[in-house]
């Protein structure tokens, strides 16, 4: 099938204004300012998106896609996440990952569970290990599972800064660092080390460490969740000018927390004139959103969602930010840094994944790998089993 998707007002990330965009298979084919000519007999569905805006679909670079959760006991476990979920929001990528849990669940679910999203029509790449050290691996090594295992892209999240970490020390992280750079020169991967950062007092030192004694390249550190305090965003900002790229969460902040939303956090970070290429934003979907008391126990719960992507990014725009600047931290940058390279922009050669926007920036319609998903603001693409009894 081929798709003719007429008069979008295109981003491809950058503004490209009035163009029509042939999608063929799962790629996008050419796009134009001037309609093609195409014979009916090659089978084209034309679609007149009638001047809506038409960005790339959205790269959530960090979810708990079997499930988070269980820091609260065996009740607390969080379900996994239907694919529709993503879509109907916007994402057509997923990174998924492990935290807290690595025991029972694993990283060999995880591959499963990316290889089920890619089943339904999404794509969907993960890490391996989760907070703890010794990782937990497929293959028995860091490096085993990147060379061997085509969907593992790196190591994550291995949680720094927190009281549920393994307690890393800075010859740990080095080792893993290296084994998961190393792994990543093999296999022609990102080899990446994504860290969860806590609440500790210790912030990001233990990077700014690694950096100081060790070889391994800065864009192998990429720490998340660092728009949790307001002073771990700061040292976070000066990392950046270091070659390090940071992920902010798009989780809820109440107006008397020390922490920044995801909004605040990307536009003080477009104002402070950081690097506009090393600025991640992720939803940390299918975890669970955890509150201590003094003694390290859980006091309350939520859990993250896909639709803080696009939530956030509307939040963006609606302060006065031109989309093509608030778009790549949701898109080109994290394809970038993750090195996949058919993702995060719309070009001819790259994948088919295309979101049309309402008037509110909500998802009108998504087209994830060369298929429509969402239509006219409804769902019409499900996992083989969303809805069964």
């Amino acid at each position: 099938m081929l798709h003719l998707l007429l008069n979008a007002d295109l981003y491809t990330p950058e503004s490209q204004g009035h163009r029509h965009v042939l999608v063929a298979a799962d790629r996008i084919a050419w796009i134009g300012t001037d309609r093609p000519d195409l014979p009916a007999s090659v089978g084209v569905e034309v679609t007149d998106l009638e001047g809506r805006k038409v960005i790339p679909g959205l790269i959530d670079g960090h979810v708990h896609i079997t499930g988070g959760g269980g820091e609260a006991g065996h009740d607390t476990r969080v379900a996994p996440i239907a694919p529709s979920q993503f879509t109907r929001n916007g994402v057509t990528t997923v990174i998924g990952l492990l935290g807290t849990d690595d025991v029972v669940r694993t990283p060999a679910e995880v591959v499963v569970t990316a290889l089920g999203l890619r089943a339904s029509g999404l794509s969907a790449w993960c890490y391996t290990g989760g907070y703890h050290l010794p990782p937990a691996t497929v293959t028995g090594s860091v490096r085993g599972d990147l060379a061997l295992v085509e969907c593992i892209v790196g190591v994550g999240e291995l949680a720094i800064s927190d009281h549920r970490s393994s307690q890393p020390t800075l010859p740990e992280l080095l080792r893993v660092a290296a084994d998961a750079h190393v792994g990543g020169l093999m296999s022609g991967k990102a080899g990446v080390v994504h860290l969860h950062v806590g609440d500790g007092p210790r912030g990001l030192e233990l990077i700014r460490e690694a950096l100081a004694q060790g070889e391994v390249p800065a864009a192998v550190y990429h720490p998340t969740h660092v728009n949790r305090r307001r002073a771990l965003f700061d040292e976070a900002l000066e990392l950046t000018g270091e070659g390090v790229t940071v992920d902010v969460t798009a989780f809820p902040v109440s107006p008397d927390e020390d922490a920044w939303s995801a909004t605040d956090s990307v536009l003080r970070y477009l104002d402070a004139g950081a690097s506009p290429d090393r600025l991640t934003v992720s939803s940390d979907a299918g975890g669970c959103l955890p509150r201590f008391d003094d003694a390290g126990r859980v006091t309350g719960m939520g859990v993250g969602h896909p639709g803080t992507m696009s939530c956030t990014l509307a939040g963006i725009t609606s302060r006065g930010v031109p989309l093509e600047r608030a778009l790549p931290p949701f898109t080109s940058n994290v394809a970038r840094h993750l090195m996949l390279e058919r993702k995060g922009r719309i070009a001819a050669g790259m994948d088919a994944d295309l979101v049309v926007l309402d008037e509110r920036m909500g998802a009108h319609a998504v087209m994830a790998r060369g298929r429509w998903h969402v239509r006219d603001g409804k769902v019409v693409v499900k996992g083989a089993l969303e809805g069964a009894a």
